[in-house]
């Protein structure tokens, strides 16, 4: 009822887990069965360590949370001995986020994962983040780089490759299509939009880096006509993502033309949020004789 096919790979369920919320994956063991997801998402590995952003650098809103984390990690090399043995004995499908500053960032970094021989099945490129002061963010609002960095590393895998873009671009259909043109499997959308936090006793901002990325449910309706807008426009999977903690989030995701969707935000408080998901979409279907999750697709009444 929820198996999902994207390229080659059948994934279970339709319910992969956002990029960094489970951290490299080893993080919430003992605290979810990872068997019952679509699949992980894992924190973004650059070329280099990185120590991320200064605190401080997470803050609760209203109706989600402001991070600057600044792609904190360890670096491929490390990730490469460290994570991807662990990752590989994980019974679920695993995809490793891969972040850059620079193009040749994006390539090192690819070929050293490639060349490790993990058994992942594919890549989300974060070309989107919004909490870095230099690169990446560049080639998530110009169709001409993110086409470019999409057939670069098109050339060099066979796995899934996955584009994901950001909300804080002037026409996010725009960028699809260059990923669709470098031959991306599939988008995935959004990225976290660009806030602001300001603690008014104090008189101060609640980020060092002042802005910072939102996420949570306050998102889900631009995150929804994201997805919208990238559905009437292209012809690859798009996976959404964006304030996403209930199986009605994802219902409407799907009616709004996503194939898979990503749980995010949520998981801080609730790690094992996912799997109940599958069970209430399982329950969605069987009160409404679908014998999969994606006939809903095509079938909203606009």
């Amino acid at each position: 009822m929820l198996k999902v096919k994207l390229k080659d790979i059948t994934f279970d369920t339709p319910i992969l887990v956002a990029s960094g919320t489970y951290g490299y994956g080893n993080e919430v063991e003992g605290l979810a069965d990872v068997s019952k997801l679509g699949g992980i998402i894992t924190k973004s590995v650059t070329r280099l360590p990185r120590e991320g952003n200064p605190p401080p650098r997470i803050t609760e809103t209203a109706a989600g949370m402001l991070n600057s984390i600044g792609l904190a990690n360890l670096g491929v090399e490390a990730y490469c001995k460290e994570k991807i043995p662990f990752l590989n004995e994980l019974d679920t499908k695993i995809i490793i986020n891969v972040a850059g500053t620079a193009m040749s960032d994006y390539i090192e970094t690819f070929e050293m994962l490639e060349n490790h021989g993990g058994n992942h099945v594919g890549y989300e490129i974060n070309i989107s983040c919004p909490n870095v002061k230099e690169g990446g963010m560049e080639f998530g609002v110009s169709p001409k780089m993110t086409e470019q960095l999409t057939k670069e590393l098109r050339s060099r895998t066979d796995r899934i490759l996955i584009m994901k873009l950001s909300p804080n671009v002037t026409r996010i259909q725009d960028i699809g299509l260059a990923a669709e043109a470098g031959g991306a499997d599939a988008v995935s959308a959004i990225n976290t939009v660009v806030g602001m936090g300001i603690d008014v006793k104090k008189r101060k901002v609640k980020l060092h880096t002042i802005y910072g990325g939102l996420s949570g449910p306050a998102i889900k309706p631009v995150a929804l006509a994201c997805v919208h807008k990238l559905n009437k426009v292209l012809s690859i999977p798009i996976i959404g993502l964006g304030g996403i903690s209930t199986a009605e989030d994802v219902l409407e995701f799907i009616l709004a033309g996503a194939d898979l969707v990503q749980v995010g935000t949520i998981n801080y408080k609730h790690p094992s949020r996912g799997m109940t998901i599958c069970d209430d979409l399982i329950a969605f279907c069987k009160e409404n004789n679908m014998s999969n999750i994606l006939e809903l697709q095509g079938q909203l009444d606009k």
